[in-house]
């Protein structure tokens, strides 16, 4: 007996395959008592196929700009590219340089209900071109979920977490751009690519 599989049964074969992939890999993350404290620094969006890059895969030791915060808060940004998709990827780390824990200000989310219902996140924070004349959001998702680190809390004495945010892209002649991100100091950045 002879088994045929169209090419529609063979597409849900696969589909299903790696459905049932994804599921075991993401059992396989959780872990311990379920309650992971810790911010979701999820990979940003990459161009075409395959793994994402982790938030800080393209970074440099040098920052591009560091701009202080309150209680102690200091955000490293160590790249900035711009992306063939169309948007803008900044990526660094959030440090508390203080000497005693700091709680990450619920402000960084801004003020849009929409990203606010989803928790804290760098949603607020802006790409400004002053050439151009433009404000640049965060992306979100179809469901309102700013693309950016989400999940913070309190941060302890010298802790740093890999942040990333996205934005879209200024037009290709437009490199320099300011980040501007709710209760940080503002710094202007390079974009690369």
């Amino acid at each position: 007996m002879s088994i045929r599989f169209t090419a529609k049964a063979r597409r849900g074969m696969v589909t299903l395959t790696l459905a049932a992939g994804l599921a075991v890999g993401v059992a396989g993350c959780s872990g311990g008592d379920g309650e992971d404290k810790k911010p979701n620094a999820s990979a940003p969006a990459s161009k075409g196929g395959g793994s994402q890059p982790s938030a800080q895969e393209g970074q440099s030791d040098t920052p591009l700009v560091e701009v202080k915060g309150t209680e102690g808060l200091l955000l490293q940004i160590t790249s900035a590219s711009r992306d063939a998709g169309g948007f803008v990827t900044v990526s660094g780390n959030l440090k508390n340089d203080g000497d005693k824990s700091a709680v990450v200000p619920s402000q960084m989310s801004g003020d849009e209900t929409e990203v606010i219902k989803h928790g804290p996140s760098m949603g607020g924070a802006t790409l400004v071109d002053s050439k151009g004349k433009k404000r640049y959001y965060v992306l979100r998702d179809t469901d309102g979920r700013p693309l950016t680190t989400t999940g913070f809390g309190t941060l302890e004495a010298g802790q740093t977490l890999p942040v990333f945010m996205q934005f879209p892209a200024p037009p290709a002649n437009t490199t320099d751009v300011t980040l501007q991100v709710p209760t940080f100091s503002s710094g202007t950045i390079k974009i690369s690519g």
